[in-house]
This record gives structure tokens, sequence and C-alpha cells, in this order.
């Protein structure tokens, strides 16, 4: 009962021979909801209000209770409020301008939640007005600006970002916020690279930094020039670069030590002590359980980088030991707005080659392997339509690299060998591979590892037809390169062969309900053109003679396979797969 009568700003509940006592904040916020000018009374009201500590809940209830007829009589009452916040972040005090900041937030998310079914238009009239909208904006996002590149508050920075962050993601879809033509007129890329160079400064706003630059670049990225996009492409600092990616990788390693974490409380339960009991049956449907959220906005931000900076490849391969993530205290920071897209940014950075030396005692690591691993995680589980666009997102990444010639050269590279422990669904007719068995490879056998991984785990009645897509392209590209520089590469392709004619033989076994809904003959037609890959050109590419008999073996032993599929009737295109004829 406390709490509800401090959310609505009593200090004391009314009885019968007492008034309600209010906070002062919330007395002064009621008269900025009058239709008067609340100064004309109290000359000195605006610079009090802000020594006021801010009510968020009080002030953005107020707003949303208001109609829209009711918001207009105040329209001119918030304009000033907001013109007058942007006055209050130049001050010296530093309460003056966390106090503003404060109340913008409130007021952005307040104004757009009331205005959800309005133009942006109408809510930037609402907010500042258009005949002052855009020295309002030019004078906000400079006071930004400076405060996010002074050598001041952590704090302040902190609530600068928050507002930022606030200010994109108010509306669902980030191309209907007309507010952000003001961002892209104003840059402030500048100020997000320098937080990302500068390592106390990563620590602290790294992750906000890098979330707000991925938001920012998906401006109106297809309709117009968003000027985040044209400098981002063209970013060659190192520190800059490095930074961005440190940011990144302490993200999804995150997430990996969580679902780690999980893992092994799931496995040392009381469940896991009654199947082993009982046998494995029901093993599939206890890993189900086993759930931590993703995080989708470090993904995007992951692939702007390696989409847009071709500099930044580099960074993927950047060696740092593996060592578990350390808790770093930070000082507490003033009370915001929830952090968007529902993701929980990491406590502290604190992979750096200078930080943690190499040792040899040290598993290293990079990006891209922590990368890998979150991806054999996401991919797991696509029953579900979140983590479906996740898996997607991932898939397109390594699409991205797969393509890349730099890449591909680290990719390949024997001299570059790691121990990459991807995470495996758990199945009835196998066993969990031992992490001290796994060899120290190149890191394209990781790739493919993931790939055979997907297409052997997810064949299923609700067939995740574009991923298998893009998953069999991934591969294409890396046995493109491989053809194309002779690279002889040591894996164990026999699991890929057999992974993809097992695929073939699930496509023809549910030919009837997967052509209902997908054209199937597409994906046979790619992985049937794989095969013939290998078989024209595998001498170029297969390490040994001996692969070459494997693969005749293989598709030997399963011609049933190609046979049947020769024989299907594909309505939907004019292409019949088939094998190239110099194996028969």
């Amino acid at each position: 009962m406390a709490q509800v009568e401090k959310r609505g700003g009593l200090l004391r509940k009314s009885s019968a021979s007492k008034k309600p006592l209010k906070e002062k904040v919330v007395l002064m916020y009621d008269e900025i909801f009058m239709t008067e000018d609340p100064s004309k009374c109290s000359p000195r009201f605006w610079e009090e209000l802000f020594l006021m500590k801010v009510n968020l809940e009080y002030l953005e209830g107020k707003l949303e209770s208001l109609d829209g007829e009711e918001l207009m009589k105040i329209k001119d009452n918030i304009n000033c409020l907001f013109q007058h916040c942007i006055q209050a972040l130049g001050e010296e005090h530093p309460i003056r301008v966390v106090n503003a900041l404060q109340t913008l937030c409130a007021l952005i998310r307040g104004v757009h939640q009331k205005n959800k079914s309005t133009s942006g238009f109408d809510i930037i009239n609402m907010l500042m007005g258009f005949d002052k909208a855009e020295l309002c904006m030019k004078n906000l996002m400079e006071s930004l600006d400076s405060l996010l590149c002074a050598e001041g508050s952590e704090s302040l920075k902190s609530l600068c970002l928050k507002l930022l962050l606030c200010l994109v993601t108010v509306t669902d879809n980030i191309s209907q916020n007309t507010i952000l033509e003001y961002v892209m007129i104003n840059s402030i890329f500048e100020a997000i690279l320098q937080i990302l160079s500068h390592p106390p400064s990563r620590r602290e706003h790294g992750y906000d930094a890098v979330v707000l630059l991925a938001l920012l670049v998906n401006y109106r990225k297809y309709e117009s020039v968003n000027p985040y996009i044209v400098k981002l492409s063209i970013v060659d600092d190192e520190a800059t670069l490095n930074g961005m990616g440190l940011v990144i990788a302490q993200a999804l390693s995150e997430y990996n030590r969580q679902y780690k974490d999980k893992e092994e409380e799931h496995q040392s339960g009381f469940f896991s002590a009654l199947t082993n009991m009982v046998g494995s049956m029901f093993i599939a449907d206890a890993h189900e359980k086993i759930s931590v959220q993703t995080n989708e906005a470090i993904l995007l931000a992951l692939y702007e980088a390696v989409h847009l900076n071709r500099n930044f490849i580099t960074v993927l391969a950047q060696s740092h030991p593996e060592m578990g993530l350390v808790t770093t205290p930070v000082g507490p920071v003033p009370a915001t707005p929830a952090t968007p897209l529902g993701t929980t940014p990491p406590s502290s950075d604190v992979i750096s080659s200078v930080e943690l030396p190499l040792d040899a005692d040290v598993q290293t690591s990079n990006l891209l392997i922590t990368f890998l691993k979150y991806s054999s995680i996401v991919m797991q589980d696509t029953k579900d339509e979140h983590r479906l666009h996740s898996g997607k997102l991932c898939l397109i990444i390594l699409t991205c690299i797969a393509e890349d010639q730099y890449a591909n050269a680290f990719l390949h590279d024997d001299n570059m060998n790691f121990r990459v422990n991807l995470h495996r669904m758990p199945m009835r007719h196998r066993k969990k591979a031992a992490d001290k068995n796994l060899p120290c490879r190149p890191l394209v056998c990781a790739v493919l590892d993931l790939m055979v991984e997907f297409i052997v785990t997810h064949m299923m009645k609700e067939f995740p037809m574009d991923l298998y897509v893009r998953c069999i392209q991934v591969v294409h590209k890396l046995l493109c390169y491989q053809k194309k520089c002779r690279v002889r590469l040591h894996y164990t392709w026999r699991e890929l062969w057999s992974a993809l004619i097992n695929l073939l033989k699930f496509l023809m076994s549910n030919e009837t309900v997967l052509l209902a809904k997908h054209n199937i003959f597409t994906l046979a037609l790619m992985i049937v053109n794989l095969f013939n890959m290998f078989i024209t050109y595998g001498d170029t590419f297969l390490p040994t003679p001996s692969s070459y008999d494997e693969l005749y073996y293989e598709i030997i032993r399963m011609h049933q396979s190609f046979d049947n599929l020769y024989s299907m009737e594909p309505s939907s295109t004019t292409l019949t797969p088939k094998l190239n004829p110099m194996l028969l």
C-alpha cells in the first residue's frame, strides 16, 4: 500500500481532518498539467523543478491518463518543459542535468505511449512544436554530444546513452520514428566511437554504445542515405574496431556462460538422476527447459559490423584468453527507463589483451569462436519463433563471413588452430561428446561442424526451410574458396555427406507434407550441386585419394535415395537435380 502511495506522489493519505500530502515535485507536475503557464505565479518555477528528484512513474502516468483533447490543451506547457529540460543540460550543477535527462526520458516515453496511433509529426509538435523542433533537437544533440565526450561523471554519460536509447526505441518500427531525422542531421557518431576506443568508458558504457549504433544504422537504411551507415563502413581505427569487438564478445560470452551454468545445474538435478535410472527416453523434453534469453541487439550489432566494415573482419580473429567472466562492481546509476529490446548489458568489459596476458595453460579464444558457440546454442531450438529469427540472423552473419576473402583465409589457416566446444543437442541415438577429446583444428572445421549439427537436428514437421537454405549456402561458399585456393582441409567429410544424404531422404519421405509449404526441389538441387562439386572438383580440395573412395562409397551405398529423387515429379520447378555422370 505504501508503494502505491509513493507512486502517486503521496506522502500522507487523506483523512477526515487532514488533506493528502504530496511530494513537492508532484505538485509542480500538477501545475504543468494545468492550462496556464506555471511560471506566471512562480518566476523561479523551472529553476526549482530541476532541483527536485524526478518522479518518473507519476509523470508518465499523468501523461497516459490524459485523452487527446486534454493533451492538446497543455501542449504549450509540455513544449516549455521540453525546452527548459534542454536548457538545464547546459547547467554546471550535475543534479539539474541528471533531473533534466530523466524528465526528458519520461516526456518522450509518455507522449509516445499516448500517441501510438498518430504520426511522428504530431508527436514532434506535441513535444517541442514544429516551429522550434529543429533548434530544440540541434541543442539537445549538441548537449548530449558534449556530455558524452567530456571527462565528467560516468553516471551522466550513462543517462545520456539511456536517453538516446529511449529516443530510438519508443516506436516498434524504428523507421517510423520521425524524430530520428534530427539525430541523422546532428550526428553523435564520433561520440560513440570515442566511448568504444577509450577502455574506461568502454567498460562502463560500451554495451549501450554498441546497441545504440546498431539501431541508428538501421533507421531507413534502404529508403534514404543514412550517415551512420556511411561512417561505420569507413571506420579504420584499430582501437575503435577492437573496442567494438570486445563489447560484442563480452555480451556473447556472458550468454554462453549463463547457458552453461543452467545446463550444469539441470544435469546435476533430481530430474537428471531420474533419467539416468530409466534411460534417456525424455532427454529431448528435459533439454527444452534450459532457456536463457537471447541477445538480438548485440547480434544485430555484430551483423552490421561484419556486413558494412571490411576492416572489422580482422577483429574476428583477434586472440584473447578464454576465461570466466569477472563481475566488477559498478557505481550506482540513477533510475532510468528499462533497457531496450529486453536485454541486459554485461557488468564490465573484462576481455582485454592488456589486463589478461596470454598464458600457456589458458585456452585462447576469439570473437568468432565465441559467436560460433553462441550460434550452436541459439540454433538448437527453432520451434520458438523468437529463436527462429535469432538463428536466421546467426546464419546471415556466417554467410557474410563465408563470402569474405580475408575471413576465409584465417578460417582455413593451418597455423590458427583452436579447440571449439560447440553445444550439441541431446539426442537418443548419440552420446554427448567429451570436451577433452576435442582436437585443435582450423576454424573452418568448427563452422562445418555447426552446419552439420544443424542439418542433422532439425528434420522435423515444422521444417525451417529458410534456415536450411542458408546453411547449405554457407557450406557451398566455403567449398568454393577451398576449390579456388586448392585448400586441402583435413576434415571428416563423411559426416557432412551422411548428413546431406539423410536430409535428402527426409525431404522425399515427407514430400507431400513439405510441398504444401515449401519448394523442396530448390533445396534438393542445392544438395545435389554440393555432391557434384565434390565429384567434379574434389581432387583440388579433398585431403587424400581415400577421401574420394569414401565419397563414392557413400553415394553408391545410398544410391536408392538419389534414384528416388530423380523419379520425383517437381511440379514447381523445371529442374530435376541429378548427380554428375562421371560417377555413374
